[in-house]
């Protein structure tokens, strides 16, 4: 695979835990990647990673947010059956489909237990239910333990995340268990170093925002107290695989996909789109008919409203474990975000209210 900048930090980001509500582990590893651009860094209430990168030039410099969720899907602890069994409910948007046999960490107060996702075996389901996928409420999790020590470690509410580890895949390609959405903090990442050789105005606000996944709870609040000019939000959308419908689906490695539709600010869509042709950045046009489902649904509607974007890298087998994404589609999102961010003035801000 290609040496890019930030691989190596996006494959250890992969590989860290944190579903929504306790993102702390991967918000530590993501404030050292942000601390080599900038020292201006702080944690709100929530629990987002905000920072700044400042703009020169004029005194009353335009504000800039980039946002990309650091949560992944998890499942949380129900119950404690008879013999120690888990029983699990939703923390964001798996297919149970895809759980039976995966192995897990159940995260407690002392430590993580690994696990693994059980199921009936086919031999003992019923005709009837033999073409049908077991559901959620169908799963437990082993931990190979007794009941008596499962229930001295567990605790109802733990949090439940996939065990495994990112692979490297040809034509600089990754799989991984949640590239939805740590490749969104590389494309900051790939971002502000192309940013260094730049000139920009703009002040620039990087956020690794938390909760995402259960209702874009940390972008509501943050875009309420940074009042940015601009928020584009990071995010990944479809990747193209056999079977699907064209217009459902982008292709790997044909550039980040820029997203257009009620949700987002029609000059910074073309803005974007604009600056994409002429520093000659492939890119993919998604059509959002409604309220997306990133930070931007909620960067439009704070405060007075703000001009959003969305913008992202397909990935295939999103929320599953074996997500895939190309990195030079981060690569290439990060040189049309640092090239967007250097055409920003207060001119391109005031007219972003001139329809």
């Amino acid at each position: 695979m290609t040496a890019y900048k930030h691989l190596q930090t996006l494959k250890e980001l992969v590989t860290l835990h944190g579903g929504p509500g306790f993102e702390h582990d991967v918000r530590a590893r993501i404030q050292q990647a942000f601390g080599e651009y900038t020292s201006d860094l702080r944690v709100d209430t929530l629990g987002n990673l905000i920072g700044l990168v400042q703009g020169s030039g004029e005194q009353r410099r335009p504000r800039i947010l980039l946002s990309a969720h650091m949560d992944e899907i998890a499942l949380v602890v129900t119950r404690i059956e008879e013999g120690g069994f888990l029983r699990v409910t939703q923390a964001g948007g798996f297919d149970p489909r895809t759980l039976v046999g995966q192995e897990v960490y159940v995260h407690t107060q002392s430590g993580r237990l690994f696990g693994i996702v059980g199921s009936k075996p086919p031999h003992l389901t019923a005709p009837e239910e033999r073409g049908k996928a077991a559901p959620l409420e169908d799963l437990f999790i082993d931990l190979a333990s007794s009941e008596a020590k499962v229930r001295e470690q567990v605790q109802i509410g733990d949090r439940v995340t996939l065990a495994r580890e990112v692979y490297d895949l040809r034509n600089d390609r990754l799989a991984g268990k949640s590239l939805d959405n740590r490749t969104s903090v590389a494309i900051i990442l790939e971002t502000l170093e192309v940013l260094r050789k730049l000139h920009h105005v703009a002040d620039v606000y990087v956020m690794a925002s938390v909760q995402e996944e259960v209702g874009v709870r940390g972008a509501a609040t943050a875009a309420y107290g940074i009042q940015p000019d601009i928020a584009i939000a990071i995010d990944v959308t479809f990747g193209d695989f056999p079977g699907q419908a064209a217009d459902e689906g982008f292709t790997l490695d044909g550039g980040p996909a820029i997203s257009f539709g009620p949700n987002l600010h029609m000059k910074v869509f073309r803005h974007l789109t604009a600056v994409a042709e002429r520093e000659n950045i492939p890119y993919q046009i998604e059509l959002s008919q409604g309220p997306v489902g990133a930070d931007a649904r909620a960067f439009q509607i704070a405060r007075a409203g703000i001009a959003s974007a969305l913008i992202g890298i397909p990935l295939r087998y999103m929320h599953t474990s074996v997500e895939t994404g190309a990195y030079r589609d981060i690569a290439a999102c990060g040189r049309l975000l640092a090239q967007y961010i250097s055409d920003v003035d207060a001119a391109t801000v005031e007219d972003l209210s001139c329809y």
